[in-house]
């Protein structure tokens, strides 16, 4: 008897065909998760807060809808929310948060119906891809991440890789990096960016800065659900 397996991967399905001397006996179809990619972020809007929960879940486009739970809202989750509402009324016309107020930090203790609300407007990035019956797993805590360097908006911190043993680059790197980042703009540095020159790293930041406000023009005339920025620098 001859056994042979059939793969055939489309964009958003993938079918897999067994087949005994040349006769089809087996098929499945597999839903692919694609479209949505750790990193990718999403204007996404509130279906159900779940108190027992402590979570929310979310319409991103998915057939299923996605999960937030209240610990992945990040703790500069009402900046970023009121960063959202501005933008989408028009008020934020510009990416630039020099002048942007951020608003204080949320209760890592909190509950998530003090903060989110059914049928709000929510920006988020997939944390974990859509697999089985499970819609994607969301986070709010919005990070774009780089080549030699991770940039986290509404945040001021500079963190280095506990990687890079070296007390002189550590300070090399922290010193450069306040250098050169835009204000309310926290950076995480990675273990690549050791011993990198100035002009690899600045490269690098100005990459994820235009990310940024490539993020923002999308954010202009989003409606949800909507991906606002691919992982790979991508839009749709």
């Amino acid at each position: 008897m001859n056994l042979e397996l059939v793969v055939n991967a489309k964009a958003n399905e993938v079918d897999i065909a067994l087949l005994k001397d040349k006769v089809l006996t087996e098929l499945h179809k597999e839903k692919g998760g694609q479209d949505f990619t750790v990193g990718d972020i999403y204007l996404g809007k509130v279906h159900r807060v779940i108190p027992s929960l402590n979570a929310a879940f979310v319409d991103v486009g998915y057939e299923k809808d996605a999960f937030l739970h209240y610990l992945d809202l990040g703790p500069q989750y009402r900046s970023l929310n009121k960063f959202v509402k501005r933008t989408l009324t028009g008020k934020q016309d510009t990416p630039d948060l020099t002048d942007f107020q951020v608003e204080e930090d949320i209760d890592k203790n909190g509950k998530i119906n003090d903060v989110v609300s059914g049928s709000q407007h929510i920006l988020v990035q997939v944390a974990k891809e859509p697999i089985s019956s499970k819609g994607p797993r969301l986070t709010s805590e919005i990070t774009l991440a780089g080549r030699y360097m991770v940039l986290v908006p509404f945040g001021e911190k500079i963190s280095l890789s506990q990687r890079i043993k070296n007390s002189e680059e550590r300070t090399r790197l922290r010193r450069l990096i306040q250098s050169i980042k835009p204000k309310r703009f926290g950076v995480i540095v990675r273990t690549v960016a050791e011993n990198k020159k100035v002009a690899e790293l600045d490269a690098d930041l100005r990459n994820l800065v235009e990310r940024w406000n490539k993020l923002h023009e999308n954010l202009k005339t989003a409606s949800p659900p909507k991906r606002v920025l691919g992982e790979i620098n991508t839009t749709s």
